[in-house]
């Protein structure tokens, strides 16, 4: 009986002290995958879908509104600068151009009439002017003969005081002739500027409507490919709104949409490249567009060197997006278990084989293909990569 009670006292002692408390679950090691710690190249990428966009693309809008009366050529046909693509009516535009080259009529004949009325009135004074200048030199030839005569007591005062009365009001008339006009003639000047200044400015006004409505004849401003052109005899086109648009087929550029998540460590000259019937093509972003709409924001891309031969407009080509160099790094391949723990910690597999035991790690940048270790493991280690859904977080698993 003593020695049962002891054996049974080191048993509950084992138990109390000694014994593996650590979780354990058993599991089918066929359905599991493992994988090795390796010390390897990594880069840190993300794929991104690039569709191909013409290098250079010019929205072709309506500058004035008005009715399509007529086009010249359908979507998808190769146009050159300033070829006609369609033309519109504005009824009210050509109304006032009508209205304004009246106008400019009238001012014309109002400027022709001021114009042949003031130079009629330049010619009563010279003339005027002449008279006048004339009966001064008769006037005063009179005085200066009558003076003297005065003098030899010939005439009497009377007749002498006249005489000087008509030569100083034949002076008098001709200086205020004189002074009206040098003031007509100012005045003339005036006027004429004024009134070509006022044509002048009727005619660039008739030149800007012209300017308008050859506006309502739609070309084209680069040579290329129109696309996105949709419209129709009868239209109403707002001022402003959109017709289409023309691509240069010279070279060819990315549009990728990239998540949200990515915009701060997104930046201009930032490297992409992809693989391409066995070819390896590089780009870098060279625009970025901080509008975000649905979770993403998008960017563009420029080959760096050569551009693939076979690209087509409308293409989707998936990139990688690089947000490092190549350098040397401890790695995983991706797997389901990064869902499960966050990549904080990982299933070891022992030396044995037969069993893994759950261990703290650190990871890093990632990729589609790998996770970086920063810590919590040594090269040449295996664990288990696949999902730990239905593991329940237990310390070890003990294979089958």
């Amino acid at each position: 009986m003593i020695i049962a009670a002891v054996l049974f006292g080191l048993f509950i002692i084992y138990l109390l002290f000694f014994r593996d408390k650590s979780s354990r679950l058993y599991v089918d090691k066929g359905q599991i995958t493992i994988a090795r710690v390796e010390q390897g190249r990594f880069q840190e990428f993300i794929p991104v879908d690039g569709v191909v966009q013409p290098l250079v693309t010019i929205y072709v809008d309506a500058v004035f509104g008005g009715r399509v009366e007529e086009i010249y050529i359908r979507d998808g046909a190769m146009v050159e600068e300033g070829e006609k693509i369609l033309r519109l009516s504005n009824l009210s535009m050509e109304m006032q151009y009508i209205q304004q080259e009246n106008h400019a009529l009238e001012v014309l004949n109002n400027y022709q009439n001021t114009q042949l009325s003031l130079e009629r009135n330049k010619f009563a004074l010279e003339s005027q002017l002449a008279d006048l200048d004339y009966q001064l030199d008769i006037t005063r030839k009179d005085y200066e003969r009558k003076k003297q005569f005065y003098q030899q007591d010939v005439i009497s005062l009377e007749e002498y005081e006249k005489a000087e009365r008509d030569y100083n009001h034949a002076l008098r008339r001709l200086d205020i002739a004189r002074r009206t006009m040098r003031h007509d003639s100012l005045y003339t000047v005036t006027q004429l500027s004024s009134i070509k200044e006022s044509i002048d400015r009727m005619q660039e006004n008739i030149r800007m409507l012209n300017r308008n409505l050859d506006n309502l004849i739609v070309r084209a401003p680069i040579s290329g490919q129109l696309s996105s052109f949709n419209s129709e005899v009868g239209e109403t086109k707002n001022a402003g709104e959109n017709l289409g648009q023309i691509d240069q087929m010279d070279g060819f550029k990315l549009r990728a949409r990239i998540d949200e998540r990515y915009v701060s460590r997104t930046y201009l000259g930032q490297n992409a490249e992809f693989e391409y019937s066995g070819n390896t093509f590089r780009l870098e972003i060279s625009k970025i567009y901080s509008n975000i709409t649905g979770g993403a924001f998008e960017v563009d891309l420029h080959f760096i060197e050569e551009t693939p031969e076979a690209l087509r407009r409308g293409q989707t080509i998936q990139l990688r997006l690089q947000f490092s160099g190549i350098a040397e790094a401890l790695i995983i391949p991706r797997g389901g278990f990064y869902q499960e723990t966050g990549g904080n910690w990982i299933y070891v597999l022992d030396a044995s084989g037969s069993q893994a035991t759950k261990r703290r790690i650190r990871v890093g940048r990632q990729n589609i293909y790998h996770y970086e270790v920063l810590e919590g493991l040594e090269p040449g280690e295996q664990v288990i990569v696949s999902s730990y859904d239905g593991f329940g977080a237990k310390d070890r698993l003990i294979f089958k």
